[in-house]
């Protein structure tokens, strides 16, 4: 699944796709649901209105229009592509928005978990309203974290990807974090300390923001807007590198030390038993 970083760089790539503003000629889909039905009327409300910017809440695109946000979610395997004049739709197309001027873009989804829907409040609606701040803003902070984390039992690693606490910090980049802090993903929550946080929530902000500069992640499927992968992936320490050997503490004249997985939260989690505590 496409996380912070992989959403945050098609945000921008869409963005200067588009050239904001820029005005809605008209709203297609092809199918009436995606992971949830297809409002029939964001036909009517798209047509004729400017898209004033891109934005990005947790792993949710934003079209901005002056009265409300087309939302958009990617999903596992959604992707939002140009589609050039004549050139004919694909398997998988299902959600289409054509721009004055002949530009196009559609959103195809294999697996149809994304979705789209129609927002007029961001802080009212169910999918937004309880999410915590967002990792790169000064809304997330050790200290803020620190105190989310008091008197926890759950392991780190599963109260990191909570979208209470804290938005956009997926399986990858929980994992990559926590071996940069040098801590184990294992961990008791509320065993963390101000210090580990201070350490872990500098490595979040680096690694999210190099993941964005690299394009994000390509694991399997995901692809920016313009059909290409991200780089990041080539940069992992511990993430799907299961049984092999650790990147930072072999070759110092110690026993091979190998990359460890266990799922915590449903999720596999990567760490180095022998750099993380």
């Amino acid at each position: 699944m496409p996380e912070l970083p992989e959403v945050e760089h098609v945000k921008r790539q869409l963005g200067q796709l588009i050239g904001l503003p820029r005005r809605v000629q008209s709203f297609e889909h092809y199918r009436k649901d995606l992971r949830f039905p297809i409002p029939k009327k964001l036909k009517t409300i798209m047509t004729g209105r400017e898209v004033l910017a891109i934005e990005r809440r947790a792993k949710y695109l934003l079209f901005k229009f002056s009265d409300g946000w087309l939302l958009s979610h990617l999903g596992m395997t959604g992707a939002w592509r140009e589609i050039k004049a004549g050139e004919e739709k694909i398997l998988h197309d299902h959600v289409r928005l054509n721009f004055e001027d002949g530009l196009s873009l559609i959103f195809n989804d294999p697996r149809r978990f994304g979705f789209v829907d129609w927002v007029e409040s961001l802080e009212d609606h169910p999918r937004l309203s309880h999410l915590g701040p967002e990792p790169l803003t000064d809304d997330f902070s050790a200290e803020i974290l620190f105190t989310k984390l008091r008197r926890r039992t759950a392991a780190i690693k599963t109260m990191i990807m909570d979208q209470r606490i804290v938005v956009g910090v997926g399986n990858i980049y929980a994992s990559e974090a926590l071996f940069r802090a040098g801590i184990r993903p294992t961990r008791a929550a509320g065993r963390v300390t101000l210090a580990d946080c201070e350490r872990f929530v500098r490595e979040i902000r680096i690694i999210l923001r190099d993941a964005i500069d690299s394009g994000g992640s390509t694991i399997r499927t995901y692809r920016s807007a313009d059909g290409s992968q991200g780089s990041f992936q080539s940069r992992f320490f511990v993430y799907e590198r299961d049984g092999e050997p650790c990147l930072k503490c072999n070759g110092r004249g110690r026993t091979s030390q190998k990359v460890t997985s266990k799922m915590i939260g449903s999720r596999s989690t990567y760490w180095c038993a022998r750099c993380q505590k």
